[in-house]
């Protein structure tokens, strides 16, 4: 593991929360669309926030989900 600075972290943070709240209004989306194109759309979309939530996780420490 790399040596993390406070101030690495602290951004890792905000990136991490930015990561979380697009995953789920992606969800949220994905859930009421009607249209099933736009709906598996924003599926994929949750799915690649949920990735990277994980990846940047995993640089400070976390388990990967």
């Amino acid at each position: 593991m790399t040596n993390l600075t406070a101030k690495d972290l602290d951004v890792l943070s905000h990136i991490l929360t930015g990561e979380e709240m697009a995953c789920k209004k992606a969800r949220i989306y994905a859930n009421t669309l009607t249209d099933v194109a736009l709906a598996q759309e924003m599926s994929e979309i949750a799915n690649a926030h949920a990735e990277r939530f994980s990846a940047l996780y995993a640089l400070i420490g976390g388990k990967k989900a």
